[in-house]
């Protein structure tokens, strides 16, 4: 229904989306195709007021509407050409969602009434079905709100990640108000915090928390995206995460300032890379609809281009994207309070108009110059869908990275497929990808499971995925998955393997705790969690996803081992510097990082080709351990001898000369069920310390006094 214009006052074009001023609402929005744009006022009765936007500046439309309060539902129609073929989809049908919303209601409830054409998506003409009340709706909504409080800006060689989902985290936590599982305050409750603090990590990074929607597949099969990764709203964080309606900014803000206040920094898993448009068949909400050609690499005939698997991608060569995603981040960053970000695909953002990928991308480069996000940390996942794209140590100097490599690795030799060459490079930091232009060691975000994939518990319990109740027929999640059952696919009650299993997810755990660079661990593992081979549960909003807070012996065990890791690292400057292992001399007169055989001898070049050999031993000196207070002064530590053996037998490794260390303690070894070493007697250099199969012993060699 439509009903007399207001009188209309000019506004101007930026910043773009919807602000209250003084008696009305500013509202601007992008599109350089559209011959008129209408703005549409949406009342709780589903009563539409369309007020065109006359002023038109720098291909954005733009007008002040007096009257307009915060709270006000609105979304936007465009008028202009409908040219499938050169990407042109104006249907002034299809109500669209502001791409600069702060809030976002509602959800797709009609699939139908949201494409934007009848018949072939490409040749069919253009759907006359009013999208209204299909739709989600943008939401006038006031910038401010509670205190985020003062970032802990944690140095980032100090920074343990523990990567969860808002929901999935605290749905089932047994301390948290009913109403409050699941949500933002979930996350802020003083139990989740004590939690996360006893645990020992200093970052969380949450799946997405922008406004998502289904995709269609999703929709068509009465299924729906639980990990978020189908972005329909980059500056509004998702409603169904708020435990009031319409409190989901409040909520958020309050969720920083929580941890925050407990020293916890928060990174977002954020999805820059495609929207939940999908390809060329999918609905039409926003983007698409507004201006596809500014938003998506589309080709020749006007087909979206897919770079990342989902059915369309994100230009990242337009001047439109690189403004919005920018502006998107910087909000975020300063309104919400955010202390980082995680790029989903970040290869994407580095491939203008879809071609070759370059570290100084334009839109790369303006998230790095940009003085708000440089003093963020920022996080690529340095690939997209193709083989292109994988970009493992090709990012720039200003970004971390996930190092896929280092999962791939610690996978291998623990489940004994390779030899020791990679494990010592990501043991050591992976300086073979991050040194080279000019970066640290904490540029490797070190991980060996993450939400995509098996869990740890599956990781030594399964050799396939098992995705049936993903409802695509097994169909989807890798193959490959590095894994290694210990002898039985799935649950047994062989109580040999079960040890097995127990210790290999010790192995590995110390293996991602005591590496240098940014460990991150991914939530529930710590407590046994299992996803039952399920490696791709990005539909499942049921228990598969859900931590189950209940104790069980093995995960209290898992748990207490977890800390212990955590403790000892965060403890022992040597563990996490800040620089990487150069071989210089140091106060003790060895290298600081030397590598030993099981006789008790350094490694030779033909040892690192032997592919047979399953044992090392890495020795760092800790007497000049480049580890800095705050102040700048540097911070001694004792030396570390750890001792990794994959080997099915027993070995003996001779401990190295007195030159290295007088006494040998032993600190940590993964034959324990909690970590602590039966016998914690000093061992003297030569000494002889037997190994049995598939073990971790880390041994602290006290600095002389």
């Amino acid at each position: 229904m439509t009903h007399s214009e207001p009188r209309l006052l000019p506004g101007h074009p930026y910043p773009l989306g919807a602000h209250p001023e003084a008696g009305g609402v500013r509202f601007a929005v992008t599109s350089s195709i559209a011959d008129a744009v209408e703005l549409c006022l949406i009342n709780e009765g589903g009563v539409e007021r369309r007020i065109e936007l006359a002023e038109r500046t720098f291909g954005v439309w733009h007008g002040t509407v007096p009257g307009v309060t915060p709270g006000q539902r609105y979304g936007y129609r465009v008028h202009g050409p409908y040219e499938p073929a050169r990407g042109l989809r104006c249907n002034p049908a299809k109500l669209l969602v502001d791409p600069y919303a702060r809030r976002i209601t509602g959800t797709i409830t009609d699939l139908g009434a949201t494409r934007g054409y009848r018949g072939d998506p490409m040749t069919g003409p253009p759907s006359r079905i009013d999208s209204l009340g299909s739709v989600p709706l943008s939401v006038v909504t006031s910038l401010g709100g509670p205190d985020t409080g003062r970032r802990p800006d944690v140095p980032f060689e100090e920074t343990v990640i523990y990567e969860l989902h808002v929901r999935g985290f605290t749905k089932l936590h047994p301390d948290i108000p009913k109403e409050q599982r699941g949500t933002y305050l979930g996350l802020a409750h003083p139990a989740v915090i004590e939690y996360l603090l006893r645990l020992g990590v200093t970052a969380v990074e949450l799946l997405p928390v922008h406004s998502f929607a289904d995709e269609p597949l999703l929709l068509r099969t009465g299924r729906h995206n639980y990990w978020g990764y189908a972005s329909l709203g980059f500056l509004a964080p998702h409603a169904a995460y708020a435990s009031r309606r319409g409190k989901e900014v409040e909520e958020f803000r309050t969720m920083v300032a929580a941890l925050h206040a407990a020293g916890i920094e928060v990174i977002l898993d954020v999805v820059y890379n495609h929207t939940c448009e999908g390809g060329a068949a999918g609905p039409t909400v926003s983007l698409r609809g507004l201006d596809a050609p500014a938003y998506y690499v589309l080709n020749s005939d006007g087909h979206d281009v897919d770079l990342t698997g989902c059915g369309n991608t994100i230009d990242a060569g337009s001047p439109t994207a690189v403004r919005l995603i920018t502006d998107s981040m910087r909000y975020f960053a300063t309104e919400m309070g955010v202390d980082g970000f995680r790029i989903d695909l970040a290869s994407v953002l580095g491939r203008p108009h879809g071609g070759a990928f370059h570290p100084d991308a334009p839109l790369l480069t303006a998230i790095t110059t940009d003085p708000v996000l440089a003093n963020r940390k920022l996080i690529a996942e340095p690939w997209d869908a193709t083989g292109d794209g994988y970009r493992v140590g090709g990012f720039g100097v200003n970004w971390a990275e996930w190092n896929g490599r280092f999962r791939d690795g610690t996978r291998d030799f623990w489940r004994g497929a390779t030899g020791l060459r990679d494990v010592a490079y990501r043991l050591s930091g992976s300086s073979d990808l991050y040194s080279a232009n000019g970066r640290r060691p904490w540029a490797s975000v070190n991980f060996v499971t993450a939400h995509d994939g098996f869990t740890l518990r599956d990781l030594v319990s399964y050799n396939h995925k098992h995705n049936n109740e993903n409802g695509e027929h097994g169909a989807d999640g890798t193959d490959d998955n590095r894994s290694w059952n210990c002898g039985v696919e799935g649950e047994t009650q062989d109580q040999a393997v079960l040890e097995l299993r127990d210790r290999q997810a010790r192995n590995i755990l110390s293996t991602l705790l005591l590496s240098t660079g940014t460990p991150m661990l991914t939530a529930g593992d710590e407590r046994w969690r299992t996803q039952h081979g399920n490696n791709n549960p990005y539909c499942l909003d049921n228990h598969t996803s859900w931590l189950d807070w209940s104790a069980t012996p093995r995960g209290e065990d898992l748990l207490a081992f977890t800390r212990h890791l955590m403790s000892l690292r965060a403890n022992s400057p040597a563990l996490r510097q800040p620089e990487f292992f150069d071989g210089r001399p140091t106060r003790s007169g060895e290298p600081d990082l030397v590598w030993f055989r099981p006789d008790g001898n350094p490694m030779t070049d033909d040892d690192w080709f032997d592919e047979s050999r399953r044992t090392l031993g890495m020795w760092i000196d800790g007497s000049e351990c480049l580890s800095r207070t705050r102040e700048g002064d540097v911070v001694p530590d004792d030396s570390w001898l750890l001792l990794l053996h994959a080997g099915q037998d027993p070995i003996d490794f001779t401990l190295p000369p007195a030159r290295y260390g007088e006494r040998f303690v032993p600190t940590l070894d993964t034959r324990t069920q909690r970590g602590a070493p039966d016998d914690s007697t000093p061992c003297a250099p030569g000494d002889k310390v037997h190994l049995t199969g598939r073990m971790t012993l880390l041994m602290r060699a006290p600095r002389s006094t």
